[in-house]
């Protein structure tokens, strides 16, 4: 990473390597990057960030592990596009909490958003635990759209038809059938330089809509989104994975990311998740 670059990293607190940074001076939102294996692999898509050769480059503001959403009061916090809303970072913590604000493309607060990471290394994997509190003095309408969720980007490899392997909890695999299906957990594996690896994302069954349908693409991509039931189902300008927050009131959202060597079963995602599923979100 260049020193240009490394002076967008926000300083963190010291824990166990390999960990993330959090990245935001000079973007339209914070994110994690990179992703990386217990064994220090580089896990995460490099372009924009770091380019390697075979990067697709589609989707810009797939960097990392991020939250956004593509409507809230109408404003997309999603995209990076001309006339997309942005979320600011106004503190960073010595204990890696994000104070971060909901800007409206027009430059109008929209809400806040209490962002906070734990890093944990563990012997075979690597556990980030996320934990998200949105509020607002005004109403806040989540339209229903599957472009939206607590989400991450990987490398290349990820990819089906690279011989990825994309399965839910429900044992579910394969894009097409967790692709908008409502499940507790989703793991993507592939292997790299002869060695398996995976990342894998648990949603807590405090959160809302639990559990939660899944942005889960075949390119890499996949996403906890609990507001697109009708883009999940196909239906047309359907709203009824729409939610409307009311003014003063926080939405919590909590998850824990694994990245792992080995396969879902090898790296014991479900039984992790039971585990998970028992502790009380703070």
């Amino acid at each position: 990473m260049t020193r240009r670059r490394a002076l967008l990293l926000a300083p963190l607190a010291a824990y166990a390597a390999p960990n993330p940074l959090i990245v935001y001076k000079g973007y339209p939102k914070p994110f994690l990057y990179p992703i990386l294996a217990p064994d220090g692999k580089v896990l995460s898509r490099g372009w924009p960030i770091d380019p390697r050769p075979g990067d697709n480059q589609d989707h810009t503001w797939h960097r990392g592990i991020w939250w956004g959403h593509g409507d809230i009061n109408g404003h997309d916090f999603w995209r990076e596009q001309k006339g997309t809303a942005s979320i600011r970072v106004d503190k960073v913590t010595n204990s890696n909490e994000l104070h971060q604000t909901l800007i409206t493309a027009s430059g109008e607060s929209l809400a806040t958003l209490i962002t906070s990471y734990k890093f944990n290394k563990e012997p075979d994997a690597y556990r980030i635990d996320a934990s998200l509190t949105l509020r607002s003095d005004q109403a806040l309408r989540f339209g229903d759209t599957d472009d939206g969720g607590f989400a991450f980007r990987l490398r290349e490899e990820f990819r089906e038809d690279r011989g990825a392997t994309l399965l839910n909890s429900e044992g579910q695999t394969g894009a097409k059938q967790i692709w908008g299906k409502p499940a507790s957990w989703t793991d993507y594996s592939t292997v790299i330089d002869n060695k398996q690896y995976g990342v894998a994302i648990l949603s807590h069954p405090t959160n809302l809509r639990h559990p939660s349908g899944w942005h889960a693409r075949n390119y890499g991509l996949n996403s906890a989104n609990p507001f697109a039931a009708s883009s999940f189902a196909g239906e047309k300008n359907g709203q009824r994975g729409a939610y409307t927050l009311p003014a003063k009131q926080p939405l919590k959202l909590t998850y824990r990311v694994f990245i792992h060597t080995g396969d879902a079963a090898q790296a014991k995602i479900a039984g992790r998740y039971a585990q998970y599923a028992k502790e009380i979100p703070r």
